[in-house]
């Protein structure tokens, strides 16, 4: 296989029903640069870099590599072709250890490549400061750790050509710096393309040699970097966005509705030990640090999809240590993960099959109703899709207001993994004004993130992880990014 030396996408169009998700692409990628994708969610980005990469059909339109036109059907002829693709939510095969996953898909037997492929998948782990365990399950994974098995597992493949969608979610900063200095190192020495989809704009700025927009699925201009976060934003959406101030506390209540006493969780990776905390109605709490480093495991305790070890966990007042989710459901509490189709969402069920199952409470489904329940679900989440849109189809974005739409609108706590995980600027602050009027109803609200900023706007208290260690942040009112940044990291972590 040659070097691809030129990437064109000529007239490319899809539909998904009536939406247009490309409408007339035309664009040009050369040799040796790192470009960024923009757009508002439902732009149409990965929809494009999925055509590109094998995963989706177009409808209409040519790729040209190389000054010549080419035709593949799947990822894998994609990949022959040089051009791979790291999705937001990685493919892998939860059952397979990291080894087996970074084995997959390489042509040959298992076997007699396992010594061959450790060497090269720890040379490849060294080099961009990631940590894998070639023996541990990809089920006991973090989301970020399976992004980062999956960039290299691609560049093992040979790819020439790297479409990376969101791939700085849930790494570290450190981690960041080496993987942006090793993209610099594959585009500069070894002349491959990278194509960077990403809504953290500081990402975009730091690392890319050009930005292409799209809006409502069509191309609608581009830019050379370096660009201010102002101009990229106003190229995006068309104008400038009003700075988003940081939320009073409005805690309605002494009562807790959720209290933790003494609590310890432990898994193979770490173990924390005597959690105390409470949360009264009204009260967001957000919970600060690495990928990994607890907050998920404390997210999950709190609704039963975790046990502790030792502890008590209240709800509203009433014992729940040691029972189930669907136990913790019925005392009011909401979760939501931050893998969406994972176990969010149902891939391969329409939007209307999604609002029957959590609206229907008997054996027989009403689906005249539900489908209208669905159109005003649709209307008042502003999800760009149809009731007959299977859950997959919609962007990343939309997923997650058709998530929000699901949950309860009264709950009395919601625990929320990464809630605005791969959203657009406008995206992310309507997630947030729908859990803020939840707020003013009562509702505790209990959160993570790797965005500091989203951490420190929205959150009442901060709980900051770090090595097996727990900490609330003691002066809210004076924080800063930076101050947040530096305990994280563990300084300042009281141990």
């Amino acid at each position: 296989m040659g070097l691809v030396m030129n990437i064109e996408l000529k007239h490319i169009h899809k539909r998904f029903g009536a939406v247009h998700a490309n409408n007339d692409i035309n664009l040009t990628f050369a040799t040796g640069r790192i470009v960024g994708i923009l757009g508002e969610n439902g732009a149409g980005k990965s929809t494009l870099m999925k055509i590109l990469s094998g995963f989706q059909s177009m409808d209409s339109g040519e790729i040209w590599l190389d000054g010549k036109p080419v035709s593949y059907n799947g990822p894998q002829a994609a990949i022959a072709h040089g051009i791979g693709m790291l999705q937001q939510d990685p493919l892998d095969v939860g059952a397979f250890t990291v080894l087996e996953n970074f084995i997959y898909g390489q042509p040959g037997n298992l076997s007699p490549k396992r010594k061959v492929a450790q060497q090269q998948l720890e040379k490849l782990s060294q080099r961009f400061g990631f940590e894998l365990d070639p023996d541990m399950p990809v089920s006991q994974l973090s989301i970020g750790q399976r992004q980062q098995l999956e960039i290299v597992r691609l560049l093992a493949l040979g790819v020439r050509t790297l479409i990376l969608d969101e791939p700085t979610t849930g790494i570290s900063t450190e981690q960041k710096t080496l993987l942006f200095d090793a993209l610099r190192e594959l585009a500069a020495k070894d002349s491959m393309t990278v194509l960077l989809v990403s809504h953290k704009l500081e990402d975009v700025i730091a690392l890319c040699h050009e930005v292409a927009v799209l809006r409502a699925g069509r191309i609608v201009g581009s830019m050379d970097m370096p660009a201010t976060t102002t101009e990229l934003v106003t190229l995006m959406f068309g104008q400038e966005l009003a700075a988003q101030p940081r939320q009073p506390i409005n805690a309605n209540s002494d009562d807790a509705v959720l209290a933790l006493h003494k609590v310890q969780l432990r898994n193979k990776r770490m173990k924390i030990d005597n959690i105390s905390l409470r949360v009264r109605a009204g009260e967001i709490i957000g919970l600060a640090g690495l990928d990994g480093s607890g907050q998920e495991m404390l997210l999950r305790a709190c609704v039963g999809l975790e046990k502790c070890s030792r502890g008590q966990i209240d709800i509203a007042g009433r014992d729940m240590t040691g029972k189930s989710y669907r136990e913790f459901l019925q005392t009011g509490v909401a979760f939501g993960a931050a893998g969406r189709l994972e176990e969010g969402l149902v891939a391969g069920l329409t939007l209307t099959e999604h609002i029957a199952l959590v609206t229907s409470h008997q054996s027989f489904i009403d689906w005249n109703s539900a489908r209208q329940h669905t159109e005003d679900q649709i209307k008042h989440y502003n999800v760009r899709g149809r009731p007959e849109s299977r859950i997959e189809t919609l962007s990343g974005g939309n997923q997650q207001r058709v998530l929000m739409a699901l949950m309860p609108q009264e709950p009395v706590l919601m625990a929320l993994e990464q809630p605005t995980r791969g959203l657009d600027v406008d995206s992310a602050r309507w997630i947030w004004q729908q859990l803020i009027e939840r707020r003013k109803g009562g509702t505790a609200i209990i959160f993570s993130s790797p965005d500091l900023d989203e951490l420190v706007t929205y959150s009442d208290r901060i709980i900051v992880f770090c090595g097996g260690w727990v900490q609330e942040v003691a002066d809210m009112e004076n924080l800063t990014l930076d101050e947040l940044g530096r305990m994280i990291g563990g300084e300042g972590v009281i141990q």
